[in-house]
């Protein structure tokens, strides 16, 4: 990775744990996501599965559903997903319909539920054919901060 675009990732990434240090705070799993257009952020989003009582707030989720909005369209096929935590199988799903050409990972998640490290890896699935071609992976940015929300007293 060439180093600006190891600061970029870096600089975006650190706005995600921003975010999830909101999501902790509220008593949420703190996991923080942006999507980025252009070098522009056009959505953001914060676990909020408790305070809505329903399990799609996911901060991927919120994050595509904003972004969607502000493009007007389904596809963000141009735009960088970041997330502090590995997205699990329902936000991969949601990743691909996206068409999102890049994910951008703090850490992953090791529980079985992950896109990408489960038996589940939807976000590398090359089978469903209106999918199109998996999208870019990077996984580790800022791993050691990611990996620290889960710790308490943070």
């Amino acid at each position: 990775m060439a180093d600006t675009e190891c600061t970029q990732h870096e600089f975006f990434m650190a706005r995600c744990i921003t975010l999830a240090l909101v999501a902790k705070q509220r008593g949420e799993s703190p996991v923080g996501s942006i999507v980025v257009k252009d070098g522009n952020i056009i959505g953001e989003g914060i676990e909020a599965v408790k305070a809505n009582a329903d399990i799609t707030f996911h901060a991927e989720i919120e994050a595509i559903r904003r972004a969607s909005k502000f493009v007007n369209g389904r596809t963000l096929e141009n735009c960088v997903l970041y997330t502090t935590h590995e997205p699990c199988i329902m936000c991969s799903y949601i990743i691909r319909q996206a068409s999102i050409g890049t994910v951008v990972i703090g850490q992953l998640g090791g529980d079985g539920t992950g896109g990408l490290s489960s038996q589940h890896a939807l976000l590398l699935d090359t089978g469903i054919q209106k999918w199109g071609n998996p999208p870019a992976i990077i996984t580790g940015v800022m791993r050691d901060e990611c990996e620290g929300l889960n710790a308490h007293g943070n």
